[in-house]
């Protein structure tokens, strides 16, 4: 009796190696020919699945925006049965940041992605598609967090939502170019979250705790610390916030 193949899961491990090989070199740099070989498949039965590149590329990047809102929502999942805007925020944004190795892979795909999409039509409408809804979520909890008298209600804007995208984008690349390990972009997120709050305090995670990123941001080892890191003064959680922090 021939063997039964659940087409969606050979799909979908088409496209992690894809992502393997995509992280090193890049999208366009990857063939193909060196999927199908990352795949352990020949070429004829690698395009039985996808007719061409674009279409396994337009299918890959689905499926890592599927599995990032998956690590997220699993964050999210982990918090209290009420948590604050606040927790959810930081959930959300810490679970967007490239903190361990599967998360970084991810990252580093969706930027090799994103600086295809420029120049590609179907690439950069998928890469576009998640935005709207992102930023309508952060507003909401802003907007939450203002009615609660948790953050000033001229903050609880779809602009300062924006922001925070664009915050994460920027500590994600900083963190794939090492100008800074993971352990200061959460360091910065907090001082973010601290100032946007309006409370005291550098931070809301235990910068001199060792690292742990918890249910949402994959199973890989922690990054190792950058000298900077290293050196950097601790900072001390306080209240509610510390909470957070242990939790995410």
């Amino acid at each position: 009796m021939p063997k039964k193949v659940d087409h969606e899961a050979r799909r979908q491990e088409i496209s992690e190696a894809l992502w393997r090989l995509a992280s090193t070199r890049g999208p366009d740099a990857t063939s193909l020919r060196d999927v199908a070989a990352e795949a352990g498949i020949s070429l004829g039965r690698l395009q039985h699945y996808f007719r061409s590149k674009d279409e396994m590329l337009l299918f890959a990047l689905r499926h890592i925006n599927r599995l990032a809102a998956e690590r997220i929502r699993a964050r999210i999942e982990a918090l209290p049965e009420e948590p604050t805007p606040r927790e959810v925020l930081r959930a959300c944004l810490s679970g967007m940041l490239p903190l361990d190795e599967k998360s970084r892979v991810g990252v580093l795909v969706g930027a090799a992605y994103f600086a295809r999409a420029v120049y590609d039509e179907p690439l950069r409408a998928e890469a576009k598609n998640g935005i709207p809804q992102l930023r309508a979520l952060f507003a909401d909890q802003l907007r939450r967090a203002a009615e609660r008298g948790e953050l000033p209600p001229e903050r609880a804007t779809e602009d300062e939502a924006m922001l925070l995208i664009s915050m994460v984008d920027g500590l994600s690349t900083y963190v794939l170019l090492d100008v800074h390990g993971p352990r200061t972009a959460l360091r910065l997120l907090d001082l973010h979250l601290a100032h946007l709050f309006g409370t005291d305090g550098a931070a809301d995670g235990a910068a001199d705790a060792p690292v742990s990123y918890g249910a949402g941001a994959g199973s890989g080892a922690a990054a190792p610390l950058t000298s900077e890191e290293r050196s950097a003064p601790a900072s001390r959680p306080e209240g509610d916030a510390a909470k957070a922090a242990d939790r995410a």
